[in-house]
């Protein structure tokens, strides 16, 4: 009997060392981004890459988690971290005191500002010129650039789209006279397009920070502790200047 007993505890010893562990299997966090903005986060080969989602990546790497990420329109973001559906939102997401009303922010992981795409040929030369009657502001929907061009030029200048792409693609076109949207992207989408240019004197300026739930205070801790640790040993800058040059 004893010999039996000493197999059974020979055999569960065994299959716990090489069976996987029940909590890494559980593991997952769950994110949501808005796969639309380079180069933040972006579709390479169908594939999601860019700066956000390799500082997520490397936040769930040092903590063991399991990255599933879901791709979302900007506005709708913010609305499933508050409601608990999805754990972390990012998209080069600026803080501010609004939004911290709804979910907690990380430490800033890096700064940006707000830019003016205009045609080459445009008549458009500063801020000051968009207060003129009949011009229109093309901008991604509930982001910054929506928020602060509607704040000051009044929803008769604006034109809003669900992708900074399709605001561009209007600036194309005609229907709108620029684009006021983060810099990263405002240079992808300029260099993408023929004709186009960035006007010199930025918008406004502003700090990205990854959103969490109010209540998941102690994922926050984990979270934000793990974010702070890459910051300070140069990891979240290696991965920036991976994807803008410094030039």
């Amino acid at each position: 009997m004893k010999k039996t007993i000493s197999l059974i505890l020979c055999l569960v010893f065994c299959f716990a060392c090489f069976a996987p562990s029940a909590l890494a299997a559980d593991k997952v966090l769950k994110v949501a981004t808005n796969v639309a903005f380079p180069p933040y986060e972006y579709y390479e080969d169908e594939k999601v890459v860019g700066i956000d989602v390799d500082i997520v990546q490397a936040i769930c790497d040092k903590l063991g988690y399991e990255m599933e990420l879901s791709d979302m329109e900007f506005g709708s973001i913010i609305t499933a971290v508050a409601a608990g559906k999805v754990d972390v939102g990012f998209g080069a997401i600026t803080i501010t005191e609004e939004r911290a009303k709804s979910v907690n922010f990380t430490t800033s992981y890096s700064t940006g500002i707000q830019s003016i795409i205009v045609k080459e040929d445009s008549p458009i030369t500063g801020v000051e010129d968009l207060e003129a009657k009949g011009i229109k502001i093309g901008v991604q929907q509930d982001t910054t650039g929506d928020i602060y061009a509607t704040d000051q030029f009044g929803e008769d200048h604006m034109a809003r789209f669900n992708k900074g792409a399709d605001a561009v693609q209007a600036l194309i076109t005609g229907k709108v006279n620029c684009v006021i949207i983060d810099n990263s992207p405002a240079e992808t989408f300029v260099a993408q397009n023929k004709g186009l240019k960035i006007l010199p004197t930025a918008y406004a300026e502003e700090a990205y920070g990854f959103e969490l739930n109010k209540n998941a205070t102690e994922l926050y801790d984990e979270f934000n502790g793990a974010l702070e640790e890459l910051l300070k040993d140069g990891t979240v800058q290696k991965i920036i200047d991976k994807y803008i040059s410094a030039d």
